[in-house]
């Protein structure tokens, strides 16, 4: 079974669901010593097998899939289904502004158990969970075919509660990462803990190996991390300009932009807390949207989509940790060179 002492150089790719996480990225970074995810989130069960396939078929070193866990009905539902009606008359006159309506939310658990039926039939090395930890017949149905399972938290508590379900490694995420929390349910809040006091609150409750994430675009930053005892650093926005991510022409050109000038974490995307560039969606949106998700990710999906076609950065989500300006073009082997200080 993969163990995090196996890397050659301690970087890992993040998973980045939407696009920017594709075959040739996790293959480049790890040909080039490090690990890369894939992400399954929002992908069809024939999408992921697909995308392990053309994988296997650029490198023969490991590689991990990253699955999102789906959120249990809860007595709240009614409620957040109404307030998700009123959030799609909200946001009406951006989305005909651009032509593109609005999505139709429907019940979803992103293809959860064909997801993972998938990755026990055809095993990867690693899998890794968001959005909430995976039963222990799961952990144990993918220890069963030799795949390591790693969970991603953003607390101690989390990660306790992690342990006790059998999972071989904990991706801990700082404030600092860009993209979707990693909080267990829609509604919560995550806590503003820097990376590297996670890293501390974690490792005195728990002895499982820790890839710490959140913060860590320069070899610096990853050091620091390093340091403090994680085995490696799990990084995401380091990789949104690579060469090889599938990251859209309009969020790039938002990375570089020196218009943009903060991160900001919000619900108004998706539902969920994500960092991601500040922009006029973001402000605008942010104290209107409920906390359920996917409805409203389901929502905002068309004019999202419609916004990034017309290279317009202003109402699409700009998923961005807070260290985005450290961002390198390039190949992804450079870019691991670079986290690793060996370039």
């Amino acid at each position: 079974m993969f163990s995090l002492g196996d890397l050659r150089v301690p970087i890992v790719a993040a998973p980045m669901a939407g696009g920017p996480s594709t075959p040739e990225l996790v293959a480049a970074v790890a040909d080039a010593g490090g690990f890369g995810f894939l992400a399954a989130g929002y992908r069809t069960p024939d999408g992921l097998a697909e995308q392990i396939s053309q994988t296997r078929r650029l490198t023969e070193r490991p590689f991990g899939v990253n699955v999102f866990v789906p959120e249990p009905p809860g007595p709240d539902d009614r409620a957040l289904a109404d307030e998700v009606a009123v959030y799609a008359r909200r946001l009406a006159p951006v989305a005909a502004r651009f032509g593109s309506g609005l999505g139709t939310p429907v019940p979803s658990d992103d293809d959860w158990a064909a997801k993972l039926d998938v990755l026990a039939d055809d095993p990867v090395p690693v899998v890794s969970f968001t959005f909430g930890l995976p039963p222990v017949a799961i952990v144990d149905r993918l220890h069963g075919v030799g795949t390591a399972v790693w969970a991603t938290v953003v607390s101690a508590d989390d990660a306790e509660s992690a342990a006790a379900r059998g999972v071989d490694a904990l991706v801990l995420q700082g404030h600092q990462a860009g993209g979707h929390r990693g909080t267990f349910r829609a509604s919560d809040d995550p806590p503003a803990t820097d990376t590297l006091d996670l890293l501390d609150h974690v490792a005195a409750r728990t002895p499982l190996p820790l890839v710490a994430a959140g913060g860590v675009s320069s070899p610096d930053a990853v050091g620091a991390a390093l340091r403090r005892g994680t085995s490696a650093v799990q990084a995401g926005t380091a990789f949104l300009l690579a060469d090889e991510a599938g990251t859209s022409a309009t969020h790039r050109a938002a990375l570089r932009n020196p218009a943009f000038t903060e991160t900001v974490i919000t619900r108004a995307f998706s539902g969920r807390p994500a960092r991601g560039l500040r922009n006029r969606f973001a402000d605008e949106f942010a104290a209107d949207a409920p906390a359920a998700y996917p409805a409203v990710n389901q929502l905002t999906g068309p004019l999202k989509k419609a916004s990034s076609a017309a290279g317009d950065p202003q109402w699409t989500h700009l998923w961005a940790g807070t260290s985005w300006r450290q961002a390198h073009a390039g190949g992804a082997a450079e870019i691991v060179r670079l986290l690793s200080g060996s370039s």
